[in-house]
């Protein structure tokens, strides 16, 4: 069994508030691309993980990934080997291990269906996991595990992704935010809340990794409709017209820059 764990990225993100439980209080607009890792499963004695990709040799301890966390936590009536390819960058903000974990609870809701705790199980794992189960654009709420449908006229928007290869650690930059509340999320479409709304932790993540901004310039330069970064950094995002404008946009990022052209699911 073969599945793509699709990149997510966050067209707004708006933090409200620390919490006193020490997270923070969030509304998110997760949206997803047609593209990211890919898991592939053959049965086994018993479950092991395999890790390779571009991106795999930054995955030191496979039996600490969150695709062995995932399996541990859905139980089934035979082993599973899986090989998990990493194709995006580690603490990117693009949910990659959240992604890898939703695809594994995908391939266990193909095979066997899942539990009716499946969302509680998959929350343990990570406040993107439950999203990224369905990886279809959708409204989070609290520490992004709360879930509301979102009208998705996105679906199909080419967009890119841009990554300098400066991996940025999301708990930093929380403790970095100022703990502004700058307002609520919009609400409407997705396409409204996208182009209405903000990432409040653009600004932190810039304080910490100052090439971001240059990403964002870069971006801007290409007449994209949409610039933002997405989650924690230090991955940034443009939305285009047509694909052609967001290959002309590819093609324009310097080369030592990790890039994934794609559309939104």
């Amino acid at each position: 069994m073969i599945e793509t764990a699709y990149a997510k990225i966050n067209l707004a993100l708006h933090v409200r508030k620390r919490r006193d439980d020490g997270y923070h209080e969030l509304e998110t607009l997760f949206a997803f691309v047609d593209a990211g890792d890919r898991l592939s499963v053959v049965p086994a004695a018993q479950d092991r993980l395999q890790v390779v990709g571009e991106f795999g040799g930054e995955l030191a301890d496979p039996f600490g990934n969150i695709v062995m966390q995932a399996l541990a936590t859905l139980r089934r009536p035979q082993g599973w080997a899986v090989t998990l390819e990493k194709n995006l960058p580690v603490a990117a903000g693009l949910g990659g291990g959240s992604a890898d974990a939703g695809a594994l609870f995908r391939l266990v809701e193909r095979e066997y269906g899942l539990p009716a705790d499946w969302h509680a199980r998959a929350a343990r794992l990570g406040a993107d996991v439950p999203a990224c189960v369905q990886s279809l654009a959708c409204i989070g709420r609290g520490t992004g595990t709360e879930l509301e449908p979102v009208e998705n006229d996105l679906a199909g928007t080419p967009v890119l992704l841009v990554n300098p290869r400066v991996p940025l650690s999301t708990g930093p930059v929380f403790k970095a935010w100022d703990g502004l509340d700058r307002g609520a999320m919009p609400l409407g479409t997705a396409r409204e809340i996208a182009f209405a709304g903000r990432n409040d932790l653009e600004l932190p993540a810039l304080q910490i990794c100052h090439v971001i901004g240059e990403v964002l310039d870069r971006l801007r330069q290409t007449g994209a409709t949409l610039v933002r970064m997405s989650g924690s950094g230090a991955t940034c995002f443009a939305l285009f017209g047509s694909a052609e404008d967001r290959s002309e946009a590819q093609q324009a990022m310097p080369a030592d820059w990790w890039t994934l052209a794609g559309a939104l699911r």
